[in-house]
């Protein structure tokens, strides 16, 4: 069952990144924007994830601590993200970001929480690795490295995040109150932040109906894509999950693709190829 759970969310990642794209292309990339887009993703998430929950209500401390920590982490991505597809191709944008959401996770569960380094996962890693290497490209921009490498640590921090919120033995709510307190933290500090910014500068937002209808669904997608890796993750090992998140959100980016303009070339095929054997490996290697 939660694999089943993994591989929804997988797909619902997939179609992020497009989204994200679609965002950026419509609005721009600054600060501004970035933050727009957080605030009204952030709202439209917590409207789902609310009655997900049922309109039940859950604190404690160590959630909003660590909800706290996912909204900085997830603002500031969502900023580098534009930032880097100004200056980078969307496939240098993805090997990043996948690999970073993959390596900081998968580490994090070897080397603090005790989980066991199998074959499978090595094999699993390794052609993981060799097929995000396949979708490097000779004319991507140096300028936007600071951006990429930042994608890189947050992508990764939010699977750690979710991570220490699941393993954690300190009282806490559940996986979906846990994304509802994450979605207010993240309203709050965007909202404040963008309405500091706009008295500022004494300008308006200038949004369009197409443009916020884009980061809601955007928002939504993402926050019940995380929310059912939070909830998988307290019965399937992050050194696993996170391997298969990657592996398929290229298989799934790849498809998408392929009814885009720019359709995938042979290194993507073979790219997805390997990504699709790399998740064979976590089931059928016994060791």
């Amino acid at each position: 069952m939660y694999y089943a759970l993994i591989l929804l969310s997988v797909s619902m990642f997939g179609g992020g990144f497009a989204l994200n794209d679609l965002y950026r292309k419509m609005r721009g990339s600054g600060l501004k924007i970035s933050l727009e887009s957080s605030f009204i993703g952030a709202l439209a998430g917590l409207t789902v994830l609310v009655a997900v929950n049922g309109f039940q209500l859950e604190f404690t401390w160590f959630t909003l601590c660590i909800a706290f920590l996912n909204a900085v982490n997830g603002i500031a991505f969502i900023f580098c993200a534009f930032k880097a597809l100004d200056s980078i191709n969307l496939s240098l944008f993805s090997l990043f970001s996948m690999l970073g959401g993959m390596l900081l996770p998968f580490l994090q569960g070897i080397v603090f929480f005790d989980e066991k380094l199998t074959v499978a996962k090595i094999v699993c890693i390794l052609f993981i690795v060799a097929a995000l290497s396949l979708t490097i490209s000779r004319d991507n921009k140096k300028k936007g490295a600071i951006f990429y490498i930042g994608i890189f640590v947050l992508n990764g921090m939010s699977g750690v995040l979710a991570k220490i919120f699941a393993s954690a033995a300190f009282p806490k709510t559940s996986a979906a109150m846990f994304s509802i307190w994450s979605s207010v933290c993240t309203l709050i500090l965007a909202g404040t932040a963008l309405l500091f910014l706009l008295r500022k500068r004494n300008d308006s937002t200038h949004c369009s109906l197409g443009s916020v209808s884009v980061a809601a669904v955007g928002g939504i997608n993402s926050q019940i894509a995380n929310f059912i890796l939070v909830l998988s993750l307290a019965h399937v090992d992050a050194s696993v999950q996170y391997p298969m998140v990657t592996g398929g959100v290229m298989i799934v980016s790849t498809l998408i693709s392929l009814f885009g303009n720019k359709k995938p070339g042979k290194k993507e095929i073979c790219a997805v190829g390997l990504a699709f054997v790399a998740m064979l490996a976590l089931f059928f290697i016994p060791i």
